[in-house]
């Protein structure tokens, strides 16, 4: 084969991604999982373990937009299996203001993505936080059925924004915020825009904070927005583009994907690989546990009820890796998800991450069910992944809809 012929095929990182790999994998096994029992009984944003994280660059706007750029579209997601690798709380504390600057990053003009992304992250000196603010009480998986507004006031060039957002990751407590908001409800989720919302701006407040089953080292908040007002310049995209999306779609022409969904569709992978993080760290657990715990004079790996559970596990884990990987680098390289192997991606780790952390729990018996272990918490992180940023339910929807092109209810 020549030299400038097609690459062979490869399941192998390249050396920067597998560089990337151990430096994140240290800092999660000698930083992160000794904080994580600490962090999630406090339940409150591990503000310590981000300025740890900042100082040496792993907390920083340079960091994720190099791995978000990296040309095979692997270096988010190995980078984020080892952060939950380390504890899923404190990884989401970690990460949580990616997915309001992939928010902006997917649509926005450049003069936006230059100003507002860098303050979602601050520096080592001064840490900040970005909030992605979709979901509201009576808008979960619908997201056509959002009740945020936001009116133009021309005479001013204003976006007045009114609304109550709920599961808000890093809501009331960001630096920057990012809206969904409706600008024409008659149109559903085509009728709706993303708004930033800067710093300090009135009438945006934190409704309740949330005490949640698991990712307690993570804030997640309701966000109460009260005549906010934000220049024209904050509606993400601009109002040119904006105009132009709503006229075709008034005339019956398709337009481009939706605001909030188009967020989820690009961060899926990412929330895939954050799954196979913490399922990981339950299998090895559980691995190392069965080869050093004796019942009936043997090492209970010895048993074939529990080497068959652990041969599952890991098959499980691997093969949502690989589901990852593939929607990973399709969307670096601009394939279509023609399948919707992103959603399948999300889907396959998240209910992975839920049963290999229970198999880990029984495979520990009555340890696997106490705090003195860390397997009981990795599985209440787990549910998360089969209920945010879409349910297992609506991921399946998205498929059987993609698969059949019809439209499935």
């Amino acid at each position: 084969m020549s030299d400038d012929g097609p690459s062979p095929f490869s399941l192998g990182l390249n050396e920067d991604v597998q560089a990337v790999q151990e430096w994140v994998h240290e800092f999660a096994r000698d930083v992160i999982r000794p904080a994580g029992q600490e962090w999630d009984e406090r339940e409150e944003t591990p503000w310590p373990i981000l300025q740890e994280a900042a100082k040496i660059g792993l907390y920083s706007l340079d960091f994720f937009a190099g791995q978000w750029m990296e040309p095979s579209g692997l270096g988010i997601p190995v980078a984020f299996e080892e952060l939950f690798w380390g504890d899923g709380g404190i990884g989401l504390s970690l990460v949580g203001s990616g997915l309001a600057a992939v928010s902006v990053a997917a649509t926005g003009l450049p003069e936006q993505i230059g100003e507002w992304i860098p303050q979602m992250f601050g520096t080592e000196d001064d840490i900040k936080l970005g909030a992605f603010c979709a979901s509201e009480p009576d808008a979960g998986s619908d997201v056509g059925s959002i009740r945020t507004r936001a009116a133009y006031d021309e005479a001013k060039d204003e976006w007045v924004i009114n609304g109550t957002k709920t599961w808000a990751t890093n809501g009331g407590i960001a630096n920057v915020h990012v809206i969904v908001a409706s600008v024409d409800p008659e149109l559903g989720t085509r009728g709706q825009a993303n708004f930033i919302v800067p710093p300090g701006t009135p009438g945006l407040s934190q409704g309740q904070k949330f005490k949640k089953h698991g990712i307690r080292a993570s804030h997640t908040a309701e966000v109460i927005l009260d005549n906010v007002r934000v220049p024209g310049s904050c509606l993400v995209g601009g109002k040119e583009k904006l105009d132009e999306r709503l006229a075709r779609v008034r005339e019956g022409k398709r337009a481009a994907g939706q605001a909030a969904l188009r967020t989820f569709e690009a961060s899926r992978p990412t929330v895939g690989a954050m799954a196979v993080g913490i399922a990981r760290a339950a299998y090895e657990y559980a691995r190392d546990y069965a080869r050093e715990r004796e019942q009936f004079g043997k090492k209970i790996g010895d048993f074939q009820a529990i080497a068959f559970k652990l041969a599952d596990m890991k098959t499980q884990i691997d093969a949502s890796r690989l589901l990852v990987w593939r929607a990973a680098w399709m969307g670096r390289n601009g394939k279509e998800f023609s399948s919707a192997e992103g959603s399948m991606a999300k889907l396959h780790a998240g209910e992975t991450a839920v049963r290999v952390t229970e198999d880990a729990i029984q495979i520990l018996g009555g340890n696997g069910y106490t705090r003195e272990y860390p397997v009981e918490r990795w599985h209440r992180d787990s549910k998360i992944f089969t209920i945010f940023e879409g349910t297992s339910e609506i991921q399946r929807l998205v498929i059987g809809r993609t698969i059949t092109g019809l439209p499935v209810r």
